[in-house]
Formats: C-alpha cells, sequence, structure tokens
C-alpha cells in the first residue's frame, strides 16, 4: 500500500471545509417525544405480575437496568463539521 503522509495545520483543514460548503456548528440538545402509549400497559402487565407473586407468597423483585442520564437541559458542549 502507498501510504502518503502530509503535515497539515487545523487552520488548512478549516479552509478546506470552507471551501467545500462545510461550517461548524455546534451540538444542538433535543428534547425526546411523550411516553410511549404501550408503557402503561408495561407497567400494568408487571404490576399484575408482582400481585400474583405475593398472593403465593412468593417474593417479587424489582431490577432497574436502564442506563442513568441527566435529565434536563444540561450543557452539550462541541461542535462539528457539517454541510451547509
Amino acid at each position: 500500500m502507498n501510504l502518503r503522509r502530509y503535515k497539515i495545520s487545523a487552520e488548512t483543514v478549516r479552509l478546506l471545509l470552507k471551501e467545500r460548503d462545510y461550517a461548524l456548528q455546534a451540538n444542538v440538545k433535543t428534547k425526546e417525544g411523550g411516553s410511549v402509549p404501550e408503557r402503561d400497559a408495561q407497567f400494568r402487565y408487571i404490576n399484575n405480575q408482582v400481585k400474583k407473586f405475593v398472593v403465593r407468597g412468593d417474593p417479587a423483585i424489582s431490577v432497574d437496568t436502564k442506563k442513568r442520564e441527566l435529565v434536563g437541559n444540561f450543557k452539550n458542549s462541541g461542535k462539528t463539521w457539517r454541510k451547509k
């Protein structure tokens, strides 16, 4: 494989990208939509299962497997080059 290595500055990259109609744009946070309609049905199903276990005297264990994320409009610093 014939690799050519050139040293190039960040300023040269910026100029080349601008020539090709790219612009440096800040990341934008988007708010997710509302609750999924099936979500309430899922909780009702789990609640019914728990009630059945409790009536039989069996243990019911709740496990949270979701990734923890910050809730709210937090800063999302960073920029990327995108086509205008």
